[in-house]
């Protein structure tokens, strides 16, 4: 990997010429069909600052602090100074949010968990669902908006705890040049170019293009990651009531995965042995377990977007974005399985997880939004419908091996019996064992499809300059549908081809809030959500199951009350909220062949926020989350489970990020992230099946940055300083996620 660097550079630089020069054919083509030349109308600078007033998605029709909902902004800047390149790094900044890591189809790839619940299907990229498995860099997005509390009246179906929405770069008026070249600790090279350029005429095109490679820090021939993107853009009629943006978002990486770390207390381990503490194995910080000759994890991701905009006047505009993206998931990786209790021998088992995964979807969504009086009373509103359909075909690698039998990696030497390289040393892992074995591809073994016709209205009702009401709802109907192109064996069970499930539904989702505003500097509001999850829309495509074709989706609503304040002359946000979801009809096991939607949990919680500056010189981003989760009722065959905590739920979280300007040109600034001790699955504590816990941890981050001239800085990024041994997330029944152990960035940033 170390041409890696200069491959990507050439490749970014290829990149931008070739769609700079591709786009100024197109505008001067253009131009020279124009009759009278328009002048260019340039954009005022963009206020760089942590704090954001306003949201980008058009569905929140009242300023934030007129919105009766939690809604976090992570900016640009706060981006840009804690060096967050990927979306789980983002997310580290803002509390009441923790990870989780799926098994089979859903390894490594973006599983927040939002006030408790699993957000993977809740994620959107200016609006449009984007729930497919992959690991989301941030490069060509200008900051990430965070909905808190069941969401389904703004997004569709998921959201039971809150929905992610990222805001792309695209083309706009002006001349912008700006770029980043970094280098740092662990092999880290990072090279960024983003170029936009007014042709005039209200015609602009922009050009993102992005290489990097790190190899994980705190881990010696252990993880790699390496990953290049590219997002060019153009637009037509800037300035103008007639606008046009024309977008492409591609991503491809070839990572070596990070395997993760045992827990200490394996399932049904053998008699007469302690179960410990459920924690992660004590072995060295940054062991890695994968097996280099054999692991991999290629993704691929492109998304094409053509959105139209037309303003009848100031106060009305009607928007239609059509969006098609295709994405790519291949991997084999190690999951350290300790079922059979190796590691009571010093043992660890590098079980096969695989997958491969193709997806399509195409979205089309039209909205008209706007302002209107009817007498005395002002409305904001946004009202439109929407069309998606997804489909996925998944498959795996049959694999053999010498010595064994099967076409699954169940028995291949899974208790240790065998000095091979199917299983490790558990405190001297050896990353390098040659792989015997050979891998054949089986792909489209079956195809999930998912159809979605949905309308909503949205209104934000101002009675006076005191109370506001905001109103919502939604209607989808959603299709969804599994078929089996191939015989498919799992867990001992082999469903035939030729086998379809199906699942038909629709629901309503609401929500309502009311605004009162003592002053225009503050506002007090209650409000009321829900949300639907239907079978089949989570990314996982065992989903949809013979159990699960009938049920209805689970439903989920959130009770908040809460206040938002503009500081020190609309220098700062605060906030504050206290909140509860409960999740009525989960779908669990009320026999052994039997699924209904009977199960019940809820989330009780509070939430503080400041952001912005406290003097002109130093600026700040804090916030707290407290969250009190209870399985109020299980499956049959968990009901010691019930009143236990949720997985993945932090009791309490905190984040700081903290800037002071000492000098003219320099810039120091700190943060720290909190997380309380998380448990991986639901606390069972049985005589087969033991509590599996991410330990508590805080961890501290440091930047200096130095502005050369008007044009160019440079900034050292300190991640993790105390080098502190934490883990971020886990697969309930198997293996913990270690975090990045200390490392540092040096980065020449510039912009003209």
């Amino acid at each position: 990997m170390s041409s890696f660097i200069r491959t990507r550079k050439k490749f970014v630089s290829s990149a931008i010429a070739s769609s700079l020069s591709m786009i100024a054919t197109t505008a001067i083509a253009q131009d020279q069909s124009q009759v009278v030349q328009l002048p260019t109308i340039h954009a005022e600078a963009t206020v760089d600052e942590l704090k954001v007033d306003k949201s980008a998605n058009a569905k929140y029709v009242a300023p934030l602090k007129d919105t009766p909902k939690t809604v976090s902004i992570l900016s640009q800047k706060l981006l840009k100074e804690t060096n967050s390149n990927t979306l789980l790094e983002a997310l580290r900044n803002e509390p009441g949010i923790t990870l989780g890591a799926g098994e089979g189809g859903t390894p490594y790839t973006d599983i927040p968990y939002i006030r408790g619940y699993n957000g993977q299907s809740a994620i959107y990229v200016d609006g449009v669902r984007n729930s497919t498995t992959q690991n989301r860099d941030m490069f060509a997005i200008d900051q990430v908006e965070i909905t808190k509390g069941s969401s389904s009246a703004l997004t569709g179906g998921s959201g039971v705890g809150g929905s992610i929405n990222l805001i792309p770069k695209v083309a706009h008026e002006g001349d912008e040049y700006q770029g980043t070249v970094a280098g740092g600790t662990d092999n880290y090279k990072h090279i960024v170019l983003d170029a936009n350029k007014d042709f005039g005429n209200g015609i602009a095109g922009r050009v993102i293009a992005m290489g990097h490679e790190n190899e994980k820090p705190g881990q010696h021939n252990g993880a790699e990651y390496a990953r290049v993107g590219l997002a060019p853009s153009i637009a037509f009629g800037l300035g103008s009531e007639n606008r046009a943006t024309l977008s492409y978002y591609f991503l491809k990486s070839n990572d070596e995965p990070d395997s993760g770390v045992p827990f200490n207390n394996p399932n049904n381990p053998p008699a007469g042995t302690d179960k410990a503490d459920g924690r992660p194995v004590n072995v060295k910080q940054g062991t890695y377990y994968g097996w280099k000759d054999r692991d991999f994890d290629k993704r691929e991701n492109h998304i094409g977007t053509l959105k139209l905009e037309h303003d009848f006047n100031d106060d009305l505009t009607v928007t239609n974005t059509t969006t098609y993206s295709r994405s790519k998931a291949d991997y084999i990786f190690t999951n350290p399985d300790d079922s059979k209790g190796n590691i009571y021998n010093g043992k660890v088992y590098r079980r096969a997880t695989q997958s491969i995964r193709d997806t399509e979807a195409f979205t089309d969504q039209l909205s008209l939004a706007g302002k209107l009086n009817t007498g005395a009373i002002a409305h904001s509103f946004n009202v439109g419908a929407e069309y998606n359909r997804e489909k996925t075909n998944r498959g795996n690698y049959d694999m053999t091996y010498p010595g064994y039998t099967g076409s699954t990696t169940a028995g291949f030497n899974a208790n240790c019996a065998n000095n091979d390289g199917w299983c490790t040393d558990l405190n001297t892992p050896s990353a390098n064992d040659p792989w015997l074995g050979t891998l054949n591809p089986n792909k489209k073994q079956t195809t999930l499809t998912n159809e979605t016709v949905s309308i909503y209205a949205l209104d934000s009702i101002e009675f006076n300059k005191y109370w506001l009401l905001n109103l919502g709802v939604r209607w989808d109907q959603f299709d969804t549908n599994l078929k089996y192109n191939k015989d498919v064996t799992s867990r001992g069970v082999t469903t035939t081809a030729g086998t379809e499930y199906s699942n038909d539904t629709d629901y309503f989702s609401y929500q309502a809030g009311v605004v009162f505003r003592p002053t225009e500097n503050g506002s007090i509001y209650a409000s009321y959500a829900t949300a639907a999850n239907p079978v089949g829309i989570d990314p996982d495509i065992d989903g949809l199951s013979v159990s699960t074709q009938d049920l209805e989706p689970e439903k989920a609503r959130t009770y908040e009350i809460g206040t938002k304040w503009s500081l020190w002359d609309n220098r700062a946000n605060a906030t504050a909220a206290i909140f509860r979801t409960e999740k009525q009809n989960t779908r669990v096991s009320i026999d052994a062949n039997t699924t209904a939607n009977v199960g019940e949990s809820k989330v009780d919680g509070f939430e503080l926020g400041l952001t912005g500056h406290i003097t002109d010189k130093w600026e700040i981003a804090i916030g707290y989350s407290y969250l009190d989760s209870e399985l109020t009722k299980a499956a049959y065959n968990a009901i010691a489970q019930e009143g236990k905590p949720l997985p993945f739920v932090a009791k309490q979280s905190a984040s700081l990020w903290s800037t002071y300007q000492v000098l003219p040109k320099l810039t120091l600034g700190a943060g720290a992230q909190y997380r309380d001790q998380v448990y991986a699955n639901t606390n069972p504590n049985t005589a087969t099946t033991s509590t599996k816990i991410l330990p508590t941890f805080t961890i501290y981050n440091a930047m200096a940055k130095y502005d050369v001239n008007d044009n160019v800085n440079l900034q050292l990024n300190i991640n993790n300083i105390s080098n502190k041994r934490y883990f971020t997330s886990a697969h309930a029944a198997h293996y913990a996620n270690e975090g990045d152990g200390r490392n540092a960035v040096l980065a020449v940033n510039f912009k003209y």
